[in-house]
Parts: C-alpha cells; sequence; structure tokens
C-alpha cells in the first residue's frame, strides 16, 4: 500500500495556538513540501496488533465519541480495526477502557439481501480507498458501494454516506451485539420524528468492570426517516430513506447519564450539518496540541514516527462528562448521576475521564504532559479527586464511573504529585495528601491486586508492613491478577517515596520519615548472591531454583532481569547493593548487549511476551516494567551510555512506519506514544518528576533542534528550544551542554529552569566523552 494514498494535504486552519509546520531535508537531501501536521501522522502504526481502545481515527482528543470503523468485534485485544481484516463490521462510537457501544452500519437493500440483512450485512473493503488521517476516517464499502466519511466532536459522532442514486437507503442501528471488552445488551431506539431518534444500550458486565453502564444517544439526519423495522431475533433496529439524494449525514451524540444530556451535548457541539467544517475544525485542534513541538532535521518518516508518537500520547484515556458537567457514578451500590462543580459562566470548570491504570506514566506521561500539556495533567488530578471525592478512593482505572483496580499499586500517587512538584496544582494541597495517603494503608488501594473488587488482601499489604516485602507466593490464595510479589515490593517502595516527597513539601516530617523507611524495602527482595531481585516466600526464604530470565516469576509481566531495575527513586543504593556503580554499568550495559539481538522487545505484540525466547529477553521497551533502563546510566555516571543504548532503541524499536508494528501491541493509552517522544527529544525523568526540584535527565535527541512551545498558564517560559549542533545517525554522543550560555555538567537540568524558557544547545560528536 502506497502511504501517499493515505494522506492528502489540505488547508491549513487558523489555529488558537501557534501552528508549527514541518520543513526540512529527506533523506537525498531535498526539500519536504510544507504540510499541516496531522498530514504527517500515520494512523496505522501497529494497527495489525490492534486492540480495542488502541486505534482512533475520527475522533478528538480525548473525546467522549471514539468514531472509527470495526473490522473486528468479538474480542478486546485484536478488536476494534485490525488492518489485517478486509471486512467492516459497522461504526462504532466507543472505543475505551472496558466499554464499547452504538455501532452502526448503512447498507444498501436489494431483494438478494432484504430478508437477511438483520444477520448478514458486513462488508468488505479495501485499504485503497481509504483516506485517514486526525479526527477523519473515510472508506468505501464495497459491497453496498457506500462511501463512509466519519468525523466527530468530542460528544458528537458526524456521518456523511455517499449512496449510488439508485439504491434503497438504510441505516442499520447493531445495538445488540459483542464489541470489544463487553456485550451490547437491551438495546432501544425511539423514533422522536421523522428526523430525530433516541435510544439506549446497556454495556454488559465483566470481570474487570463488574458493574453495568448505560450508553443514551441521540440522532438527527439531515434527510427524513420513510419507516423503522426491529427484527425479534436480534433486537436490532433498521432505519429506512425514501430520497431520492445521493448523501445522507447523520450525527450522534452520546451521554453516559440520559439521553435528555445527549441531545444537550448534540445541541452545545454541533447544531449545524457543515460536515467538512467538522473535519477541518478538528485538524485543528489536533495541529494545536502536535504543534507544541517543532521538530527539524531528520528522515521525513522520522518525523512522521514522532508525530504518530505524539498523536497516540494524546488520544488514549476518555471522556464520561456530558457537556453540562453531568458523569456517571457507580462507585457506590446504587448508580447516581453526579455533577461536576461549574465555573462563573456556568461551564464545567474540568472534564471527568475514564482511564486505564498510570502503571507506567511516571516514566511517559508524567513528563510529557508535565512539560507540554500541564493543562492536561491538571484536569486529569482534578478528576481522580472527583473519584476521590465520591468513592472515599483514588482509582487506579475507572470505567463507566466505577473502578476496575487494574494492575497493582498506587500508580496515580507519582502522577498527583509530580503535577504538584512542577506548581500545575497549587490548591488544596493538604486533602489532595490525605486522599493519596489513605491508598498506601490498610484497607486503601495498595492491598488489592488486579481487578480485585471485593477483598483487599491480594496487594499483600499487610505483609510488605510487617516483613517489608510482599511474599511470593501469596499464601492467603489468589484474589485477583499480578499477584506478584516481587514486583508489588519495588512498585509499593519507589511509590512510598513519591508520596514521602510530598509529605516533606507540606511539613509532614513523621510521614516523611515512615514513608521514607519504606521506600527502602527493594532492599529486601535484593539477592546479593546473584544479583537480581529475587522472590521470597512468606517465611522470608528465597525462591528455590530461581531464573531471572523465567517470565512472571514473582514479576509482573516481565522477568526478574528486567525488573531488578525497577528503583528509580534509589538508583545510586541500587548500585551498592550490585557493588558499585561500575559493577551494575557493566551488568545493565550485558543486558542490553543480549537484548539488541532481539531489538529490545518480547516479540512484536503483546502476547508475544509469553513466548519462550522472547520472555527471556533482559531487557523489553515493548512493556513499561523497563522502558527507563536506558536512562540510569545517566545517574550511574555514564551518560555516553544512556545515549548510545537510547538511539539504539530508537532505531531499531520506535523508528518506522507499518501496520505491522510499532509499540509491539501493548500502547495502554498513551504511554508507550509518550515515552517515544521523550527518548526522541533527549528529556526523561528517572523518579517521575516527582521530588521536589524536578530533574530531567538529558539524553541524545534524534532531531537537530526541537521547540517546544509552553502554556503561558503554568509557564514564565515562552519556548524551549533544544538545538543538536553537529547531529546525525553517528553523533550519536554529547560532547558538551549549555543552557542558556551556561554550562550544564551533570546531563540534567531542573523543571523550574526549562519552563522559564531558554535554549538548550548540544554539541554532538562520533566519540563518547571521555
Amino acid at each position: 500500500m502506497k502511504l501517499n494514498k493515505i494522506y492528502k494535504t489540505g488547508r491549513i486552519g487558523i489555529c488558537l495556538v501557534l501552528i508549527f509546520i514541518v520543513s526540512c531535508k529527506s533523506e537525498k537531501g531535498s526539500s519536504f513540501k510544507k504540510e499541516e501536521l496531522t498530514e504527517l501522522v500515520y494512523p496505522l502504526l501497529d494497527t495489525e496488533n490492534s486492540r480495542w481502545f488502541f486505534f482512533s481515527s475520527a475522533s478528538r482528543p480525548f473525546g467522549m465519541v471514539n468514531l472509527n470503523p470495526d473490522t473486528e468485534i468479538k474480542g478486546d485485544w485484536g478488536g476494534g480495526y485490525k488492518y489485517t481484516t478486509n471486512t467492516v463490521k459497522g461504526f462504532s462510537h466507543v472505543h475505551e477502557w472496558q466499554m464499547s457501544g452504538l455501532s452502526i452500519m448503512p447498507v444498501a437493500i436489494t431483494k438478494e439481501n432484504s430478508e437477511n440483512i438483520f444477520s448478514d450485512f458486513y462488508s468488505e473493503f479495501s485499504h485503497e480507498s481509504e483516506k485517514i488521517f486526525p479526527g477523519y476516517h473515510s472508506l468505501l464499502l464495497d459491497r453496498y458501494q457506500i462511501k463512509a466519511e466519519l468525523t466527530s466532536t468530542k460528544r458528537v459522532g458526524f456521518h456523511r454516506y455517499t449512496f449510488s442514486s439508485s439504491a434503497q437507503k438504510a441505516i442499520l442501528f447493531n445495538l445488540n451485539t459483542i464489541l470489544g471488552p463487553c456485550e451490547n445488551t437491551n438495546g432501544k431506539l425511539e423514533k422522536i420524528n421523522d428526523y430525530e431518534l433516541s435510544g439506549s444500550l446497556v454495556l454488559s458486565t465483566n470481570f474487570r468492570r463488574p458493574k453495568p453502564v448505560t450508553v443514551y444517544f441521540k440522532i438527527k439526519f439531515n434527510e427524513p426517516v420513510s419507516s423503522i423495522e426491529r427484527n425479534a431475533a436480534t433486537g436490532n433496529y433498521l432505519v429506512n430513506f425514501s430520497i431520492v439524494k445521493d448523501k445522507i449525514l447523520m450525527k450522534a451524540g452520546i451521554s453516559y447519564t440520559s439521553v435528555e444530556n445527549a441531545a444537550n451535548n448534540l445541541q452545545q457541539e454541533l447544531s449545524h450539518w457543515d460536515f467538512d467544517k467538522v473535519v477541518s475544525d478538528s485538524k485543528t485542534e489536533w495541529n494545536n496540541l502536535l504543534g507544541r513541538i517543532k521538530i527539524e532535521g531528520g528522515t521525513k518518516t522520522d518525523q512522521r514516527r514522532f508525530y504518530t508518537d505524539l498523536w497516540h500520547a494524546l488520544q488514549g484515556r476518555k471522556t464520561i462528562s456530558d457537556a453540562n458537567g453531568a458523569y456517571p457514578d457507580n462507585s457506590g451500590e446504587n448508580f447516581r448521576i453526579g455533577q461536576l462543580p461549574l465555573d462563573s459562566n456556568g461551564k464545567p470548570k474540568f472534564n471527568h475521564y475514564n482511564s486505564d491504570a498510570f502503571w507506567g506514566a511516571q516514566w511517559t506521561i508524567n513528563t510529557l504532559w508535565g512539560l507540554v500539556y500541564p493543562e492536561i495533567m491538571d484536569e486529569f488530578v482534578h478528576s481522580l479527586m472527583q473519584y476521590y471525592k465520591d468513592s472515599g478512593m483514588i482509582p487506579r482505572g475507572p470505567s463507566g464511573g466505577n473502578d476496575t483496580y487494574v494492575m497493582t499499586g498506587a500508580s496515580a500517587t507519582p502522577f498527583i504529585v509530580s503535577a504538584i512538584q512542577k506548581g500545575i496544582i497549587k490548591d488544596d494541597l493538604e486533602e489532595i495528601y490525605t486522599a493519596i495517603k489513605k491508598n498506601h494503608m490498610l484497607n486503601g488501594i495498595m492491598g488489592k491486586a488486579g481487578y480485585e473488587h471485593n477483598t483487599d488482601l491480594g496487594g499483600g499489604l499487610k505483609y510488605y508492613l510487617q516483613k517489608g516485602y510482599v511474599p511470593y507466593p501469596l499464601p492467603d490464595g489468589n484474589f485477583g491478577s499480578h499477584q506478584d510479589g516481587a514486583s508489588q515490593t519495588l512498585e509499593y517502595a519507589y511509590q512510598d517515596w513519591t508520596l514521602a516527597q510530598l509529605a516533606k513539601k507540606l511539613k509532614h516530617q513523621e510521614d516523611y520519615d515512615y514513608f521514607m523507611g519504606r521506600s527502602k524495602n527493594y532492599q529486601n527482595i535484593f539477592d546479593k548472591s546473584s544479583g537480581w531481585m529475587r522472590p521470597r516466600d512468606v517465611e522470608g526464604k528465597w525462591r528455590e531454583n530461581y531464573d531471572p530470565y523465567q517470565y512472571e516469576n514473582g514479576f509482573i509481566e516481565s522477568n526478574g532481569a528486567q525488573s531488578t531495575w525497577f528503583v528509580p527513586h534509589d538508583i545510586e543504593n541500587l548500585a551498592i547493593l550490585m557493588g558499585g556503580k561500575e559493577k551494575a554499568v557493566e551488568k545493565l550495559n550485558e543486558q542490553f548487549e543480549t537484548a539488541k539481538d532481539l531489538k529490545f522487545t518480547s516479540g512484536t505484540s503483546h502476547d508475544a511476551e509469553l513466548h519462550p525466547e522472547f520472555s527471556r529477553i533482559p531487557i523489553n521497551f515493548g512493556n513499561q516494567p523497563s522502558i527507563q533502563t536506558s536512562f540510569i546510566f545517566n545517574l550511574l555516571g555514564r551518560p555516553d551510555l544512556t545515549q548510545y543504548w537510547t538511539r539504539n532503541v530508537v532505531k531499531e524499536t520506535f523508528s518506522g512506519l507499518s501496520p505491522a508494528t510499532g509499540y509491539n501491541g501493548d500502547e495502554d493509552q498513551g504511554l508507550m506514544g509518550s515515552l517515544n517522544v521523550l527518548l526522541k527529544i533527549g528529556l526523561f525523568q528517572m523518579n517521575g518528576g516527582t521530588d521536589k526540584e524536578a530533574q530531567y535527565q538529558i539524553g541524545s535527541p534524534a532531531f537537530s533542534k526541537v521547540t517546544i512551545q509552553l502554556n503561558p498558564k503554568y509557564y514564565k517560559g515562552k519556548k524551549i528550544i533544544i538545538e543538536a549542533d553537529n547531529n546525525s545517525t553517528e553523533n550519536i554522543y554529547i560532547k558538551a551542554i549549555k543552557y542558556n550560555n551556561s554550562p550544564v555538567e551533570k546531563n540534567t537540568i531542573s523543571h523550574d529552569a526549562i519552563t522559564n524558557g531558554g535554549k538548550l544547545i548540544l554539541e554532538m560528536s562520533n566519540k563518547a566523552k571521555q
């Protein structure tokens, strides 16, 4: 497939902030033509390994509506838009963590298909007919010869269907079906008048989301409906049109609270019928956000991959609150409609969000959002606190207004602490501290294993407090997923350290001492005789016949070799346990040398991690537990190795544009996209930016110049410029660093210095600095 058939340059929209246009030299030295940044995004990246919430084409940033074609519907992993399947099974509006819904399909009725249209309505399509860019998706349904075009606002899906003039036109509402992670049931559709419909469907429960969620919707057409048929066998509906015009436009507003709020969302966000204007507005919104970072240098493929990474960093985790601030609260015994606080103009002060866990966010969105998109970090902290006010607990993966308790630990703690330390969150700090601390104590979220809804034993927190580690196996039994004691111990120790930093900031000295003590618990599972983190049972005995390369042998989605380095708050003392910095460097460097043969990942998809060979890789950049490892060298006094291995990881793992690979099938709602952006601009935060003087470790950027536009509401400076003089694929080492003409000696720079604005100049070389 030729890429230029998918992307076409469009007219540049008017930006609210500065839109950066990329103009640089290609591999052959010729200049690239000027393009909108949305035209550089490659939406098909890794879509052979897609999962239900991964692909998001005709959507706004963090939109409630996530509208795109579905080629696979009966499964979370491998569901949604999967590149290798050439059959459209519907266009659905919700692709989110444990949620799905409102699938529709335009059809042309014939004598041959009229009797079976409710059970046989899928259509093949060709990728050659597709056009995709952020905010827009179009393709041709071969079976019906219908051109389908999709776009959206935040809460409204907008469809434009072009039929052949002779076709008997209809739209099938597939309200009762399995979509991705859950079954859609109890679908209802009601005709309000010839141009308007309303309805609802219920998202059934699963073991991750144990309470049902209702999706309400309001539909408007630009042409009158002639009739509606309901099929008794499926409970689905066929909406017929008798018009002679070729095009049918349809607007679908959704809500998780009521039909009335769905109608209000539609009215507030899309009161007109200008489809092309919505496409243009969506491109403008995406261009504004992508344009916060301007890059120069590298190949065109490098640049396209960069903006694809950045696009992914901004499309996970979806809005669940309505335009008026109403939202679903499923945290109590009975469902209730909550209300966000309003400003003086009657508008919600922030949006409320659905979200996968923040597991791994300390090395990804903490840094990217905190620096480039502080307003997004601000909103998410307020949303997390709204959950606390409703349920008494900061969640670990809310879905449909209730926590799923995905993964382990208190992964939101570093995220919130980072926002506070960077000055993004300034108010109500004592209330926030109380909320965070609750999660670190008995009966808090640390006590829960993955998806543990009714107990709080699987987290092994009582043992962590009594013995200084979580035993493996847990003697109490199995209560949830990821009951891997060694990893749980490492997570808790780091998260305790981040909480201690906030305690210190707020002058809670006793708490600071207490949590700093707990932060050293990682030492209790380090086996000096083997040099690895090693699980211990409840009696304190080391795991027998221990193999540090055995996958999930006491470690979560990783092996012991990978997770041994999960001490982001105390690398220097970890090195002492290993016999000193030189031995630690030697050990980690050897792991990278071995991992290079497998391109630093456990295969090219998430399920490949279980492969007998791939799972034994000592460093894995395909999942979160060891994605920080190349920057550890910086803290061990070998920045040259950080520069060398980071550039190698980018080159071997995160450089291509292909549906077959990209994030190895595990892009958890912006985490891996964010990681890629940080590796390529050469800024990283080992402890997630949670210390008092939040520091960035400086790495080897992939581009000759990076310009970051700062949000003036949060930061004093206007922009940050990173210039890598003489940068190339050979000149990967940093010979000297200056910031605002002052030398930088330790390959670090503070958050305050960067956000005051300035120029970071890196003198690049093909030789490591001695």
